[in-house]
C-alpha cells in the first residue's frame, strides 16, 4: 500500500522515534554526498573497466536495477553491476541466489565475492536514496511483512554496509539482522559509523556470509 507521495504506508506505526541530533539529521547526509562524489571520481576508471568486462563476458546490460524501499518507505531503483545472466530473476530460484548458482557468470562470482557489484550504489548515495552506512535496503514484499518494531529500519537511509553486515552479513538469521539494524538506528552516530567502516574491509575480503539463507528471502 502506498501513500499519496508514493511511499509505502509503513512508517506511521513504528514504535521507534526518528534519530535526532545534528549528525543524524544533517551531518551524515552531507558527509555521504561529499564522500560519494569523491569516491566516484577516484573509482571512475575502475568502474569503467568492470563495466567493460561485464559487457564482453555476457549479453545484457552492465547495470542491474531492482526496486527497493528506502527512507520512510520511499521506493527507489537500487543499482548493481550485473553479476548474473540477463533475465536471471525469471529463471531457477528467482530472486534467491544460491551457492554455486549456475546463473552467476564467471566474472560475476569475482565481483560478488569482493562486493564490487555493489559499487554502483554510490550513485544511489549521490541521489540521496542511500547512505554509505545503514540497514541494507529491503524489497517491497519484505517490508510488507514488517511488524511495528521492524518498521524502525526505515527511519534511516539504507546503506551499502551496516552494523548487520559487519556482524555476519546474510549468514545470520533474519531476526538477528533486524535486531542489529534497529540497534544501529538507536545508536546512530559518527563513532559507530567509523567503527563499521573500519570493520567493513576485512569482512568484504574475508568473503563470509555473502550468500543469503533461504529464510532471508521468505521471511524478510
Amino acid at each position: 500500500m502506498r501513500g499519496r507521495n508514493g511511499n509505502l504506508a509503513v512508517i506511521r506505526n513504528t514504535t521507534l522515534d526518528p534519530p535526532a541530533g545534528l549528525y543524524a539529521t544533517r551531518g551524515k547526509r552531507w558527509g555521504d554526498f561529499i564522500g560519494s562524489i569523491v569516491t566516484l571520481l577516484i573509482l571512475l576508471p575502475f568502474l569503467l573497466l568492470v563495466a567493460l568486462v561485464i559487457r564482453l563476458e555476457s549479453r545484457g546490460g552492465v547495470l542491474y536495477r531492482q526496486e527497493r524501499v528506502g527512507l520512510r518507505g520511499k521506493p527507489f531503483q537500487l543499482l548493481k553491476f550485473r553479476s548474473m545472466v540477463s533475465g536471471a530473476e525469471r529463471m531457477g530460484a528467482g530472486v534467491l541466489v544460491e551457492r554455486d548458482d549456475p546463473r552467476v557468470t564467471r566474472f560475476g562470482r569475482v565481483i560478488r565475492r569482493l562486493s564490487v557489484d555493489e559499487l554502483p550504489q554510490v550513485v544511489n548515495i549521490v541521489r540521496g536514496e542511500m547512505s554509505f552506512i545503514g540497514p541494507r535496503p529491503a524489497l517491497p514484499y519484505q517490508v510488507a511483512q514488517y511488524d511495528d518494531t521492524q518498521r524502525g529500519r526505515l527511519l534511516v537511509r539504507p546503506g551499502i554496509t551496516g552494523w548487520a553486515q559487519v556482524n555476519g552479513r546474510n549468514a545470520i538469521p533474519w531476526d538477528e539482522r533486524i535486531r542489529l539494524d534497529l540497534e544501529y538506528v538507536e545508536r546512530i552516530g559518527p563513532r559507530l559509523d567509523l567503527a563499521i567502516l573500519a570493520r567493513t574491509v576485512p569482512v568484504v575480503f574475508g568473503g563470509g556470509g555473502r550468500i543469503a539463507r533461504r529464510e532471508y528471502w521468505k521471511r524478510s
